[in-house]
């Protein structure tokens, strides 16, 4: 059937494959801190020179001591020493180097990383990173216990006197030795490479404790300050294993057809493209397939995050970790083990968290300053009270002391990606996939939302939605010869008029001397009798319009139908009426997001009539009509000279532009597409158009407590700062002050998993 046959004007180039254009705004090459372009969803790649060598080669390495910015600083301070390496991506979610380098071997970088106390584990080429899992071997826990105990007794004696002080210095040293000796390592590490980060800081204040004899105090700090850092570590494995954890929902093994018959249990990753696998009620599906045999229900949501099951049959498609309820399925695989929709999610994930959002950005350079300010800082209140004012030594020594181990911006620097990769996990789990802390961070500042119609606000997919008689005597044999005539095209209008009469049971007649009426529709005989079936315009070419069927017309017409006609010779025997519905979800996602202040604007190719019609039945504030994709981008640079931070929502190439000029893209339907989920900013993975507002809220949960951590920490370490100069605080206050917030902030930031 012609493209005509509709009434109205198509949406230009849309494809209903769901997959996107990869169009983006900024080319974000460079160092990964240095970009701050709200469109900066990049590894964490940090770039040494300018182009590597035609010889350079990627080496990836499992480094288990490399979980936070501390020792992410160190590693990119020694290598970029090295010449030879031109690029670092830090994986800290992982725990996985990756580097660009030009040496033969892998040896130089081992050597240099090892330097730093800690041990690379070079992976094999091409192997994907592994799940994180905690360092090998628990460490004994009597030492903490011994530098605890040793700690409080000596405070205990010091305080009552009961022995001498070389006893309290002895029992002290002990404690220090047996809970610190890893923190003065590290610290050493870090001070021979010119780092001023936490083990250095606390180091030299412990240090400095002893010299001056406050040997309970030296003792006391170092045990709360390792005891803190446990805390921690565990506190960031809850943020890892958020992520880590999806991928373990993909059983090891699946039940396959072999060539024999027969059926056997084999390892997923050993399963090939085209394999035949049987899941039975209950079990997880191992693999991306599409359904051969059998019916069930699915449980879609470590994928979709849909909350109710969804029920698959013969041509549907099933997704590796999602959990098979009812009927026994037989399913074609149709992507392997490392590249399932579950497994490209995880990974997206874990670049999405080495992406510095805007926050992270800041707070990396501001400690950057911060550190070596507050450390001259507490040289000069060591120093200058004493020289010049004639103050005592001790105190104002102690005080400077006090003054570095509050020093280190550590609560500042691990709350951001702490919240951030919560967040992501958390909009993971609502099958929202977010491809960068940018993004994350970034949807709250959202105020305009456009919108494509077609497969993001409608199904995409036009029915049949009226059918009037139009001449008593055709009423029983209309249908019939309308589907005929449908059924010869691949029209979606005339496909939805043949499915009609499929499903209402409609014998198929026989069409001869079929010919198609360019931008008019089609033409026929059945049974000797010549038929037309078209558009408004054919039937005026055919000179049979009359008034009262323009009526009938256009009040269709106007509800965003298109309208087509079935005529003899004689005149208009039937009208069928062809509309794309509306989702349910849809009206529910226009009304939150509303409720959040946003306006919508709809933007699509389909007529104005439609779009008009479509925006008054979901809510929809503003319709445009008729628009090519230059149109459609035209409209968000209109939004945008309105000072309007712009999000697009779209699922067709047509809506490539207009996605990548907005703010955030979001693609709509990306579960299973490759392009959608590799080129989208925010991909939703199924059409709930009700995930968006979803979105928006946890950006801007995610935004506030970004907000109320690094206030947090500023406020405590200004209040802190003017308890020291007062002569108030002691050492352990400070460690309790410092590290007491680090875990504030990080506490705060996972609670965004609980969402």
């Amino acid at each position: 059937m012609s493209d005509s046959l509709h009434s109205h004007k198509p949406e230009a180039g849309h494809e209903h494959s769901h997959k996107l254009k990869p169009v983006k705004k900024h080319d974000h090459g460079g160092h990964g801190d240095a970009c701050c372009s709200s469109k900066a969803a990049a590894p964490a790649l940090v770039k040494l020179s300018e182009l590597p060598t035609p010889g350079a080669r990627l080496s990836r390495f499992r480094i288990e001591a490399m979980d936070c910015p501390t020792e992410q600083t160190l590693i990119q301070n020694k290598l970029s020493k090295l010449t030879g390496v031109h690029q670092l991506e830090f994986n800290l979610i992982n725990r996985v180097l990756g580097v660009t380098h030009d040496f033969p071997g892998v040896e130089p970088i081992v050597e240099a990383i090892k330097s730093l106390g800690m041990q690379a584990e070079p992976l094999e080429q091409g192997a994907e990173a592994p799940t994180p899992t905690p360092a090998p071997g628990k460490k004994p826990w009597w030492p903490l216990a011994l530098s605890g105990v040793g700690a409080l007794l000596a405070e205990v004696i010091h305080f009552t006197g009961f022995a001498p002080n070389w006893a309290v210095a002895v029992i002290a040293l002990v404690s220090i030795l047996s809970g610190g000796l890893g923190t003065y390592k590290k610290g050493w590490i870090a001070l021979k490479n010119r780092n001023l980060n936490i083990n250095a800081l606390m180091s030299i204040a412990v240090t400095g404790a002893v010299l001056i004899g406050q040997w309970p105090e030296a003792a006391m700090v170092m045990f709360l300050f390792t005891v803190a850092e446990l805390i921690e570590a565990k506190s960031l494995d809850r943020a890892r294993n958020a992520i880590s954890g999806l991928m373990q929902m993909t059983p090891d093994t699946a039940t396959v057809l072999q060539a024999d018959g027969s059926w056997l249990e084999q390892d997923v990753k050993s399963i090939g493209l085209g394999a035949r696998v049987r899941v039975r009620p209950g079990e997880r599906i191992g693999l991306d397939g599409e359904v051969l045999s059998g019916r069930s229900t699915i449980d879609q949501a470590p994928i979709t995050g849909e909350s109710l099951p969804v029920e698959k049959t013969v041509g549907d498609k099933v997704f590796a970790g999602t959990i098979n309820q009812a009927g026994s399925l037989e399913y074609a695989v149709t992507a392997v083990a490392d590249n399932s929709t579950l497994a490209r999610i995880i990974h997206a994930v874990e670049q999405a968290q080495g992406a510095r959002a805007p926050t992270q950005r800041f707070v990396d350079s501001f400690s950057k300053i911060y550190t070596p300010a507050v450390f001259v800082l507490a040289l000069a209140v060591a120093v200058i009270p004493p020289l010049f004012m004639g103050e005592l030594w001790f105190d104002w020594i102690y005080r400077a002391l006090v003054l570095l181990v509050v020093a280190c911006p550590c609560a500042l620097v691990i709350s951001t990606p702490v919240t951030i990769v919560s967040g992501l996990a958390a909009a993971a789990r609502k099958g929202i996939l977010v491809k960068g802390g940018v993004y994350l961070e970034g949807g709250y500042k959202l105020d305009y939302l456009a919108l494509d119609k077609t497969g993001t606000i409608t199904h995409g997919k036009p029915v049949q939605t009226d059918y009037l008689s139009l001449d008593p005597t055709a009423d029983d044999s209309a249908p019939a010869i309308a589907a005929a005539l449908a059924g010869r095209s691949d029209h979606p209008v005339s496909l939805a008029i043949a499915k009609a009469a499929v499903d209402n049971q409609t014998a198929m007649l026989i069409v001869d001397n079929f010919e198609a009426l360019g931008g008019r529709g089609v033409r026929g005989e059945i049974n000797g009798q010549l038929y037309h079936l078209g558009n408004h315009r054919l039937v005026e070419d055919l000179g049979l319009c009359s008034p009262a069927l323009e009526e009938k017309l256009f009040a269709l017409e106007k509800q965003g139908k298109s309208v087509v006609l079935l005529l003899d010779s004689s005149g208009p025997l039937a009208l069928f009426a062809v509309a794309d519905t509306v989702k349910e979800s849809s009206r529910e996602a226009i009304r939150q997001l509303h409720d959040l202040g946003i306006k919508t604007l709809m933007l699509t190719g389909d007529n104005v009539h439609t779009a008009q019609a479509i925006a008054v039945q979901v809510g929809i504030d503003e319709a445009r009509g008729d628009l090519l994709p230059g149109d459609k981008l035209q409209a968000v640079e209109e939004l945008y000279a309105q000072g309007h931070r712009v999000g697009m929502v779209g699922d067709g190439i047509n809506d490539a532009p207009a996605l990548a000029r907005s703010e955030i893209g979001f693609a709509m339907a990306a579960a299973g597409t490759d392009t959608a989920i590799e080129t989208a900013d925010v991909a939703l993975m199924d059409d709930d158009l009700r995930k968006i507002p979803a979105f928006i809220r946890l950006s801007r949960q995610t935004s506030s407590i970004l907000k109320q951590n690094i206030a947090l920490a500023l406020v405590i370490k200004a209040i802190f700062l003017g308890v020291t100069f007062a002569g108030v605080a002691t050492m352990w206050m400070a460690v309790f002050a410092d590290m007491g917030v680090s875990l504030l902030v990080v506490f705060n930031g996972l609670r965004l998993l609980r969402k």
